[in-house]
């Protein structure tokens, strides 16, 4: 027997009702690529974290300037760090007599032939992280030796200090 042209009807309509709703994922793999590049840059610009030794206590500083990407030169108890590499112990450099230390100031050199950006005007930069006890001395004979190695943009790792402790 022929069903009639409502009895179709009735029937196409029940038929569409009971196929279940598909999502479209090609949409939210769109919003989620969107939503974590923008969670990657957002969260890499505000901190840089400097590799250091844990017996390094860094001074405290006010400063509101972010560090800017440089090589960083660590000065331990024992030696003396450019990249993770131990170049020379810090016994060695005091009792070295002169300002330029002559194997921190190859290192520099082969660190800066290596490096791929054209130096600028003020100097290649360069991160100092040390010990807020470290003795001027090595310290004045650290940053010349950076100089004269074409590093004359010398920042020092410091601790920001917390609006707690201003009060």
């Amino acid at each position: 027997m022929k069903a009639s042209a409502k009895a179709k009807r009735i029937q196409r309509h029940q038929r569409r009702g009971k196929n279940q709703g598909k999502l479209n994922l090609v949409s939210l793999m769109d919003i989620f690529t969107i939503l974590v590049f923008f969670l990657m840059v957002n969260s890499s610009s505000d901190v840089q974290v400097l590799n250091q030794d844990k017996s390094v206590k860094l001074p405290i500083s006010n400063a509101d300037q972010m560090p800017k990407e440089a090589l960083a030169l660590a000065v331990t108890n024992e030696d003396i760090l450019v990249g993770g590499r131990a170049i020379v112990k810090v016994e060695q450099l005091r009792n070295f007599n002169g300002d330029i230390e002559p194997l921190l100031k190859a290192e520099l050199d082969y660190q800066a032939s290596r490096s791929r950006a054209a130096p600028s005007p003020l100097g290649r930069p360069i991160t100092i992280v040390a010990d807020r006890e470290l003795p001027y001395e090595l310290l004045k004979k650290i940053m010349s030796t950076c100089v004269d190695s074409g590093y004359a943009s010398i920042s020092l790792a410091v601790n920001k200090q917390s609006s707690a402790q201003e009060a």
